[in-house]
C-alpha cells in the first residue's frame, strides 16, 4: 500500500465506518442523519454494506459524517 497522508480514510473499511457510526449514533440516529432506507427499515451492517457500495453518494455521505465526527 502507498501513503496517501492527504486521504482520512485511507486504511479505514466501509464496514469498519459503519461499526463506528452505529456504535456512536445507533440505528434511529444515523438514519435520522442520513435519510436512507437502509439504515431506518430493518438496519443491519450487512445490508447496510451491500448498498452503501452500490450507491455512491450515500457512501460519500456516511464517509462524510464519519469524517465530521473525528
Amino acid at each position: 500500500m502507498t501513503d496517501q497522508p492527504n486521504n482520512p480514510l485511507h486504511g479505514k473499511t466501509l464496514e469498519s465506518i459503519l461499526t463506528e457510526l452505529v456504535a456512536k449514533y445507533g440505528w434511529p440516529e444515523l438514519g435520522y442523519r442520513i435519510r436512507i432506507n437502509c439504515f431506518l427499515e430493518d438496519p443491519s451492517i450487512k445490508s447496510s454494506l451491500k448498498f452503501l457500495r452500490k450507491t455512491d453518494w450515500a457512501r460519500k455521505k456516511v464517509e462524510e459524517l464519519y469524517l465530521k465526527g473525528k
